[in-house]
């Protein structure tokens, strides 16, 4: 085989788009190659990534847009390090956002979405069986709550859940599932939640949605903030 030449090499690193280079960068922050606050390399990234560094800067970009990762002076580019009153007003939003798109979920997913969200509940239930907090580190395509605002039909706030605020979201989440839950009463809930979806019940599905949420967020927020906390800051 001929050796491949300087050209070729460069074209090779050119081949994933910048979608799929952001897709790579967030698995590696959510899965915790790179935790909170943590430096990103350029160079060592790209060369990871087989990339050139123009499309990961240009990723990188975008996610520094979203708040996912922060550029320090003198310093570089950093994981973002949520604060406590950062992951309150965050996960307050998901609550009212969620909420909405359970009620709509419950007048617009047709019934084979249903049956698929359904068998991603039961999929839940089995993993979390066996691991508690592998059921917050589940690929997009096989989450719960993005399957709920995907059948929302609403644009909206699907871009507003499942692209802005996703992976900040999902990083709340994941230091929620590192705090002892109940997780037969979180299976309950959300089979509850499917069940109003199923039958067509707006309200009960928007309720028990934004308790499900409000539960998460002030348990999280109480283990963060210790048995002294400070009163929140005016939002």
């Amino acid at each position: 085989m001929e050796p491949i030449k300087p050209q070729a090499a460069v074209d090779v690193r050119q081949r994933l788009s910048v979608d799929e280079i952001m897709r790579r960068l967030e698995d590696l922050i959510l899965k915790g190659d790179y935790g909170p606050g943590a430096r990103l390399p350029e160079q060592a990234l790209a060369d990871a990534l087989g990339i050139g560094r123009g499309p990961l800067r240009e990723a990188i970009r975008t996610l520094e847009g979203r708040r996912l990762l922060e550029r320090v002076p003198h310093a570089g580019v950093r994981v973002v390090d949520l604060s406590v009153e950062d992951m309150d007003q965050i996960l307050t939003v998901r609550e009212s956002l969620e909420g909405m798109a359970s009620r709509l979920a419950a007048e617009y997913m047709t019934l084979p979405e249903v049956r698929r969200l359904r068998a991603i509940t039961a999929g839940l239930e089995h993993l979390g069986s066996r691991d508690m907090e592998a059921v917050f580190k589940v690929d997009s395509d096989q989450d719960f709550h993005r399957t709920i605002v995907l059948g929302s039909r609403n644009k909206w706030i699907t871009n507003l859940l499942c692209r802005d605020l996703y992976t900040l979201l999902r990083l709340c989440r994941m230091r929620s599932g590192q705090l002892r839950r109940d997780m037969g009463r979180i299976h309950q809930e959300h089979h509850a939640i499917v069940d109003c979806i199923e039958r067509r019940d707006p309200d009960g599905a928007e309720r028990l949605m934004r308790a499900h949420v409000r539960e998460s967020r002030e348990r999280l927020l109480a283990a963060l903030r210790g048995p002294n906390p400070s009163p929140p800051a005016p939002r």
